[in-house]
């Protein structure tokens, strides 16, 4: 997650910034990206966990930058870590910026799921497989 030239990992959502998201000083909610984000790190565990999972935890939370209504946003996200019960996914989220066409990061951080059963009680991960 520390390349700032090109984003790491899978793409795995693309959306447009939309007015209805932006908070009172005209930018994107954070919170909106946030939520982004942990659909993005939800699918990625999902398909690791090849089931149901729940997020646990959030860490390295970073806005790099503003993200603008128009804008293009992809997350793009890397497992990085398999645990018994758990999968850790790094999300690098990036803006395509309208008219000038720059792509920039704007948004990091790392995910913590826990893979649960129909109960939603934490449930084995396979980790003999490959975690990515």
């Amino acid at each position: 997650m520390n390349n700032d030239d090109a984003p790491c990992g899978e793409l795995a959502l693309r959306i447009a910034a939309m007015p209805a998201n932006t908070n009172a000083s005209g930018d994107i909610f954070g919170g909106w990206i946030m939520g982004l984000m942990d659909m993005a790190a939800g699918s990625a565990a999902y398909e690791r966990a090849r089931g149901r999972v729940a997020t646990v935890a959030v860490s390295n939370l970073e806005f790099v930058r503003p993200v603008k209504v128009g804008n293009l946003i992809s997350c793009y996200t890397e497992v990085v870590g398999v645990g018994r019960t758990s999968i850790t996914v790094n999300v690098d989220v990036w803006a395509l910026r309208g008219a000038t066409r720059v792509h920039e990061r704007v948004t990091k951080a790392r995910f913590v799921m826990v893979a649960v059963d129909e109960a939603g009680k934490p449930r084995p991960v396979d980790v003999g497989e490959n975690p990515g």
